[in-house]
């Protein structure tokens, strides 16, 4: 009996080895699976003329907003929260139009993967890069804060394309397939990839080239992040441009890429600086909280002011809100601005403090112009 419960146990053990091993292998078949698919589709894209393809993408999410509508719920909820003054058949026609923005997008993306910088060009216009040409001459890296609006990585890659140098910080996919050919595509577009383990020694090495550091600024960042206002509620919203820019002393801008009306995919980017009547009050790490914090707002009202300019255009199906602030918790009233918070964000606490940090308004410049509202 004594002997046999060793035995029992390898045989047990081997099972759940055993068990461990079916599930590996199913998951590299998924993976593979999938990637197939996604080549399928990346090369009906391409085979097919762009506007029939754009087409295509269009029909597909006309069709997703109304047969099996995946996540409209949240689409409903968040237009509501955003545009609580428009009417529900308004919100309703947005979020459906939102889905059909999606989907022909994404056919466009697949579509860019094997475009020449030329034909990128020749579909896009950059507005403000003035910007970066004054910041290459001045020695300084920026840091461009884009959003879930429009195009956005046809917009940083009309920035290439047009002669400004970008890198991205970017996460590894699970399907390792689907990765690499993420990697290559932005490779072959002129993105220099820096994968977010290697952001520490990466950002900053680009930074101190001048380079341009594209990041996503729309995005929820659980408890790591800063709460700004982003249609009057308390969003959870990274601290890495700001912090990002206030130690290194690069020039912090909003860039986005809204798709331009008409049958043929047509872009405009907008890079534009912040706006942002603050100043620290004193030394010490209170007032860089505090100017941390007045930075994320700033280029979160300005995304947000893009967003009323073109609410179709917008990635609705993403969860903004999710985390609720602490006070909520804990049943107290929300302020109307800013909150630092201290836990750090995933980027922010990998850029070492050193020498080289310039003073928080090193980072804004004078205001823009606000984008065209549109009515109705």
């Amino acid at each position: 009996m004594t002997a046999g419960r060793p035995k029992r146990a390898r045989g047990g053990g081997g099972g759940r080895r055993g068990s461990r091993g079916k599930r590996s292998g199913g998951r590299a078949w998924r993976h593979r699976i999938e990637y197939g698919c996604l080549r399928a589709v990346a090369a009906l894209c391409r085979v097919l003329p762009e506007v029939v393809a754009d087409r295509v993408g269009a029909g597909i999410g006309w069709l997703a907003a109304r047969v099996g509508r995946p996540r409209w719920g949240v689409v409903e909820e968040h237009l509501g929260a955003a545009f609580p003054e428009r009417g529900a058949g308004w919100r309703r026609r947005v979020g459906r139009r939102s889905y059909a923005h999606f989907c022909r997008e994404a056919v466009a993306t697949f579509r860019l993967a094997g475009m020449t910088r030329a034909a990128l060009r020749k579909r896009t216009v950059v507005v403000g890069t003035e910007l970066l040409e004054r910041a290459a001459r001045e020695g300084r890296g920026v840091v461009a804060v884009s959003a879930h609006l429009g195009n956005w990585e046809l917009g940083g890659a009309a920035v290439v394309a047009h002669g400004h140098p970008m890198d991205i910080v970017v996460a590894r996919q699970r399907n390792e397939r689907f990765d690499r050919y993420l990697t290559r595509s932005r490779e072959r577009l002129g993105f220099g990839i820096i994968p977010r383990g290697e952001a520490r020694r990466g950002v900053l090495r680009s930074l101190r080239a001048g380079r341009v550091i594209g990041i996503m600024g729309d995005q929820d960042a659980r408890r790591a992040g800063i709460f700004t206002r982003f249609f009057g509620r308390p969003a959870s919203t990274a601290r890495g441009p700001a912090v990002l820019a206030m130690r290194s002393g690069a020039l912090i801008i909003t860039l986005i890429g809204v798709r331009e009306r008409g049958w043929r995919p047509r872009y405009t980017i907008h890079l534009e600086p912040l706006s942002e009547g603050w100043r620290p009050q004193g030394p010490g790490d209170g007032s860089r909280e505090e100017a941390a914090a007045a930075i994320t707002q700033a280029f979160t009202t300005r995304i947000e002011e893009w967003v009323r300019a073109h609410p179709e255009q917008y990635l609705w199906h993403h969860r903004r809100w999710k985390t609720p602030p602490p006070e909520v918790a804990a049943g107290q009233p929300v302020s109307g601005s800013a909150r630092p918070n201290r836990q750090p964000d995933a980027v922010a606490s990998s850029f070492p403090e050193g020498p080289e940090a310039a003073a928080p308004d090193s980072a804004i410049r004078p205001p823009a112009a606000a984008p065209p509202r549109r009515s109705g």
